[in-house]
């Protein structure tokens, strides 16, 4: 265990900001997709709602503090836009998406079974990593049905919640850490894909 090197209401204060940042990210995607611009992949949105609310107990429970809130707020903020897939979100759905999806949920039993935190963010991290192909699949081939801004400011929040972490363990960090680069890895190969596309018209 490595407790944080920043004063306490340093920490907070960041974790307040990552929360911020949370609600900034989530309300212009949500708009998005009612107005029919961003088509979000419900298999993504679900597992990913799941697993950052199981993520968020985890970091509870190991006296993450404030560095968690970002991940509850997240959970929430995935659960709202997985309901909204229902009647907004991408319609065409694949064999490899259900293989992804399928291969998530079946690891979540595993998590519910260990008894070591370490191992079961660990899970998590790959779980989660599954359920990003189905966005990404989907982004390959339309890659302006995504608001790369959500991405950014998603890695970044998740950057600050780092910072924030008031116990610095394997357990706190790994997840968080997993999203910042796979969100800011998304943008870059979707920022691609845009003019790749771009440069064929």
């Amino acid at each position: 265990m490595i407790p944080s090197f920043l004063p306490l209401g340093f920490t907070q204060i960041l974790a307040s900001i990552s929360v911020a940042i949370v609600l900034y990210q989530y309300i212009p995607y949500i708009r998005s997709v009612f107005v029919g611009k961003t088509k979000p992949h419900i298999f993504s949105w679900f597992i990913w709602g799941v697993l950052t609310a199981i993520a968020f107990a985890g970091q509870v429970v190991d006296g993450a503090g404030a560095g968690a809130w970002v991940t509850g707020f997240t959970a929430c903020g995935c659960i709202i836009i997985c309901v909204s897939c229902y009647r907004y979100g991408e319609r065409s759905i694949t064999r490899s998406d259900w293989w992804s999806f399928i291969a998530g949920l079946s690891a979540i039993p595993a998590w519910l079974i260990t008894k070591e935190p370490l191992t079961a963010m660990l899970i998590i991290t790959l779980i989660d990593a599954l359920a990003f192909y189905p966005t990404f699949r989907k982004s390959w081939y339309k890659p302006n049905e995504e608001l790369l801004q959500t991405y950014i400011l998603s890695g970044t929040k998740f950057l600050l919640a780092i910072i924030a972490l008031e116990n610095f363990t394997p357990t706190t960090w790994l997840y968080p850490a997993s999203l910042v680069l796979m969100n800011w890895g998304f943008v870059a190969i979707v920022f691609w894909r845009r003019q790749v596309l771009l440069k064929r018209i």
